[in-house]
């Protein structure tokens, strides 16, 4: 690797915040590309496909490029099209499907080895967010078929039972279209209902259909075993076996914390699992190193959006330059 070109900036993750970095580093006139193990914005395309974001459109724009939709607030695929036209009205330099394997820091650069090639970079910024590693519940029988972290979109379970794990926004959203669709909905919380944060416009329509019984929900309990055709619950009164074809398991997503290891970025000691960095430049405790989006949250996956990370990219640039100026 010895006559290998030298980039500024390597960028990890191709999703909005990632693109956000990767347009100040146009705008700043720097050496870079974007790395990204999926599609384009791969966290967004692993959305339900009806999905509507809780952000309106405008808080979402970068680059200068509007954010026209139909709804105040943008549809999945209006946001999937949105990202594809800021890509390529910048002519961001991205590779797609190629996936960061190993990252070093040796005599002040960075050497990263990814599923296509090899880098050297004086910079790399971690954009990777957290919506591809699911935090899995650590029960028996997680590994079968009929268990994902994922949901895409109601039909396949039309006349099925079905066991959603979680009380957050996500799994509030697939018990109850899955439901309206015509499957038999059981829930598991881990408190006393859902979670207080759930959408403002969803959570009655939630509690009624508990509070009515058209949709069952186990309170302060957990998932204890899945089996081929049952589900054992653990509840306050004891285990209650039932009967189950889908489990589909909403209980959220952690960031990738192995790149992290091996970059040498400390994690805070409380539950959180913080990144170490200067929220004034989003560099972490490794020169070099910065954070960006979701990422900078650790396990506190919810303090981190896209409206409120863009802001992350014009940071950390302005730091790089700093540093050359």
């Amino acid at each position: 690797m010895e006559n290998q070109e030298i980039l500024d900036v390597f960028i990890v993750g191709g999703g909005p915040i990632g693109l956000a970095c990767g347009i100040e580093c146009e705008k700043a006139g720097l050496h870079y590309i974007i790395v990204e193990k999926g599609v384009l914005t791969n966290s967004l395309f692993n959305y339900p496909l009806n999905m509507t974001f809780f952000s309106t459109s405008e808080k979402l724009e970068m680059g200068g490029i509007p954010f026209m939709s139909i709804a105040h607030k943008p549809t999945r695929t209006e946001a999937l099209e949105y990202y594809r036209r800021v890509a390529k009205t910048w002519k961001l330099k991205i590779r797609l499907y190629e996936e960061v394997q190993k990252l070093r820091k040796e005599e002040g650069l960075f050497k990263i080895k990814t599923s296509k090639g090899e880098y050297v970079s004086k910079n790399i910024i971690l954009a990777t967010g957290f919506y591809d590693l699911p935090n899995l519940m650590h029960v028996p029988g997680e590994d079968l078929p009929k268990v994902t972290h994922y949901y895409k979109e109601p039909w396949p379970y039309i006349g099925q039972k079905i066991l959603v794990v979680g009380g957050g926004n996500s799994a509030v959203d697939v018990a109850l279209e899955t439901w309206r669709k015509g499957a038999e909905v059981t829930m598991v919380l881990k408190d006393e209902g859902v979670d207080p944060n759930v959408k403002y416009w969803v959570k009655p329509d939630i509690e009624n259909r508990i509070k009515e019984g058209s949709i069952k929900a186990y309170t302060h309990s957990l998932v204890k075993e899945i089996r081929e055709k049952e589900v054992v619950i653990q509840t306050p009164d004891g285990e209650v076996t039932i009967e189950n074809d889908f489990v589909l398991a909403m209980t959220g997503y952690v960031p990738n914390f192995a790149l992290l290891d091996q970059l040498g970025v400390q994690l805070s000691l409380d539950e959180k699992r913080q990144p170490c960095y200067d929220q004034t430049n989003q560099e972490s405790n490794v020169p070099g190193v910065y954070l960006a989006g979701v990422v900078c949250g650790g396990l506190n996956t919810r303090e981190f959006f896209i409206e409120n990370s863009i802001v992350h990219a014009e940071h950390i640039v302005k730091h790089i330059m700093g540093k050359t100026a």
